[in-house]
């Protein structure tokens, strides 16, 4: 059962990766950080689960990294909201300037 698991979790990571590196969108490479990470998420938990000793630990561990997500998506929204209202764009291209 943990291979399924953990082949899912790397199907996971590597669509997030690929949207990460791939894309131009700010929101799309942040929704794929956050998929990458639902991956590591999947990962703890399936190891939790059917590990040599099983525990907790691993589903606690997820839970701080669930709400650590959860922060830093809130902050990025914010600054993408800043950053679409002062330049009109959310293009990682177009934002690679501090002025401008």
């Amino acid at each position: 059962m943990l291979p399924s698991y953990l082949t899912l979790a790397a199907i996971l990571f590597c669509i997030g990766l690929y949207g990460a590196l791939a894309k131009r969108n700010a929101v799309i490479v942040l929704l794929s950080l956050e998929l990458m990470l639902n991956a590591v998420n999947l990962n703890l938990v399936a190891f939790s689960k059917y590990g040599v000793v099983p525990s907790l630990t691993g589903q606690i561990f997820t839970i701080f990294t669930i709400t650590v997500a959860a922060a830093e998506a809130a902050v990025a929204v914010a600054i993408l909201i800043a950053l679409f209202r002062a330049r009109g764009t959310v293009n990682a291209d177009e934002l690679d300037k501090m002025r401008g």
